[in-house]
């Protein structure tokens, strides 16, 4: 299990090399890993991981979360409205905000439950039918919606970007458009392409299968 640190720790002198600008967190996705495989790495003190199933997050991370108040968990996969309520209870950021029915529901139960929720908008950059995600065009409407009307605390935005050989011109344009809606922080950039995405300006990083090994 020592291996797992060894890769996080490179990961970690990676980032190192790309002299961020800015603090850069790693989310260790741990979607589909038991916590049996995942414990080595809360023990050496990371604090943030990532899910994409909210019952998934809950039966995982419900009783570690209590004993582990400084544990910062994210959401990092398509959210349905009507899994909103659950999600606030469990989760610390959601990166995949993208429509308005689903702002308003996660707005109106943070409130109910008094609870600070830190958010990243979904873009879809690569306008693919099949993805989530506001389009380029709408973000700034949306971001004010969220921000103004809803009252949310959305740090930055978030993209997956195609399966193309255009990855970085993705990554160039999406942190274009944070920079200049002044936002400070971008959730880009995964196992594969993260070194691309901190070329880019990202600060938080999405990153499971080179950190946990490959998923079954």
């Amino acid at each position: 299990m020592n291996n797992i640190i060894e890769k996080f720790n490179k990961i970690k002198s990676n980032i190192a090399l790309s002299n961020p600008v800015r603090p850069v967190k790693i989310i260790a996705v741990s979607k589909t890993f038991s916590i049996d495989h995942v414990s080595p790495l809360i023990e050496h003190g990371h604090q943030h991981f990532g899910e994409n199933k909210v019952q998934e997050a809950i039966s995982k991370w419900a009783e570690i979360k209590k004993e582990r108040i400084d544990l910062k968990l994210h959401m990092i996969g398509k959210l349905q409205t009507n899994k909103a309520k659950v999600a606030v209870k469990i989760f610390d950021y959601i990166h995949s905000l993208d429509n308005q029915k689903l702002a308003d529901a996660l707005a109106k139960h943070q409130k109910n439950l008094n609870k600070s929720i830190g958010y990243f908008i979904q873009v879809n950059i690569g306008n693919e039918s099949q993805k989530s995600g506001i389009p380029y065009n709408e973000v700034d409407a949306f971001y004010n919606y969220c921000t103004k009307e809803n009252h949310m605390n959305v740090l930055g935005l978030m993209a997956i970007p195609p399966n193309d050989s255009n990855t970085e011109t993705y990554f160039k344009s999406l942190s274009e458009l944070n920079y200049s809606m002044g936002l400070k922080e971008l959730s880009m950039g995964m196992s594969s392409d993260y070194v691309l995405a901190l070329n880019n300006k990202a600060t938080y990083l999405r990153i499971g299968s080179s950190i946990f090994g490959e998923r079954s």
